[in-house]
C-alpha cells in the first residue's frame, strides 16, 4: 500500500513543442553502462559516507547502495548536485519509494502523473527507482532553466508553491544539515 507524503505537487504548465520534445528525449534516453563518478576513490568515499547517513532510512545495504548510485547518476546527468537531490527526497517522500501525496504525486521525488502524458510513455512507472529519479531530476533541471538558475524559485515550482519560502527552506535545510559532502574531507554530522 502506498504511503502518504506531505509534499506539494508540481503544477501543469503548458510547454512549447520544442521543450516537450527535449524533455521527452531526456526521459527516454537510456543510462549508459558506466559510473557517474569521476574515479573509483570518489565513488567509494561518497557512497560510504552517504550510505552511513541513509542507513536508518533504508536498512538494506545493497538496496541503499543501488539507490545512492542511481541518485548520483541521475542528478549528475541532469547537472544537479546529488546532495541537493537527497535533500529534496528527504523533504518530498522521507525516502519512501511508494509514497503518494494527497495531490497524487508519486515515489521518492514525488512526481505528478501528468508528466507521463506530457513527456513520457504510457507505461512509465513512477514507483520504479530510476524512472522516478529520471523524471524528478529532469523536471527540477527544467525548472532551474526556466528560473535562470534561481534554486529558490525552481524548488517552489517543483513543489507547486512558487513564491512561498517554506518548501525551498525545508529542502535547503535538509541539504545543509544532512547531506553536505566535500570530497576528501568528510563533514562531521
Amino acid at each position: 500500500m502506498p504511503l502518504t507524503a506531505s509534499a506539494g505537487a508540481q503544477k501543469y504548465e503548458p510547454l512549447s513543442d520544442s521543450v516537450r520534445a527535449a524533455l521527452s528525449r531526456t526521459i527516454s534516453d537510456q543510462a549508459p553502462p558506466r559510473s557517474s563518478f569521476l574515479d573509483s576513490m570518489e565513488a567509494i568515499d561518497w557512497l560510504s559516507e552517504m550510505s552511513l547517513r541513509l542507513e536508518k532510512r533504508i536498512p538494506d545495504r545493497e538496496g541503499r547502495l543501488e539507490f545512492l548510485r542511481a541518485v548520483h547518476y541521475e542528478a549528475t546527468r541532469a547537472g544537479l548536485d546529488p546532495q541537493l537531490v537527497l535533500g529534496l527526497i528527504q523533504v518530498e517522500s522521507g525516502f519512501k519509494k511508494y509514497a503518494v501525496s494527497s495531490a497524487g504525486a508519486r515515489g521518492f521525488m514525488q512526481v505528478m502523473p501528468f508528466w507521463i502524458k506530457v513527456i513520457g510513455r504510457g507505461d512509465d512507472n513512477l514507483f520504479h527507482l530510476r524512472t522516478n529519479l529520471r523524471y524528478g531530476c529532469t523536471i527540477l533541471r527544467h525548472y532551474l532553466d526556466i528560473e535562470k538558475g534561481d534554486l529558490y524559485r525552481a524548488l517552489g515550482r517543483y513543489n507547486g508553491s512558487l513564491g512561498q519560502p517554506q518548501y525551498p527552506n525545508l529542502v535547503r535545510g535538509a541539504w545543509d544539515r544532512h547531506w553536505t559532502y566535500t570530497a576528501n574531507r568528510v563533514a562531521s554530522r
